[in-house]
């Protein structure tokens, strides 16, 4: 991940970063689909709790995580 990239802001309302998902992402003990972890990551970063508007992104983001 580029400097550049883990400094993309994700959500707006909460400021969370491509990088602090991918750090709460491995704070899980195990991947099992996109949508659990979005509600782990969720917990972890408290992304996607003001409008919402995030939401697709994030689950974007995780997928492309958990891909790599």
């Amino acid at each position: 991940m580029n400097q550049m990239r883990a400094n993309e802001i994700i959500c707006n309302c909460k400021q969370v970063s491509y990088a602090d998902i991918a750090d709460a992402l491995h704070q899980i003990p195990r991947f099992e689909d996109v949508v659990k972890s979005f509600d782990e990551v969720q917990k972890i970063t408290h992304c996607s709790t003001g409008c919402g508007g995030c939401h697709d992104k994030i689950l974007d983001t995780i997928s492309e995580i958990m891909m790599a």
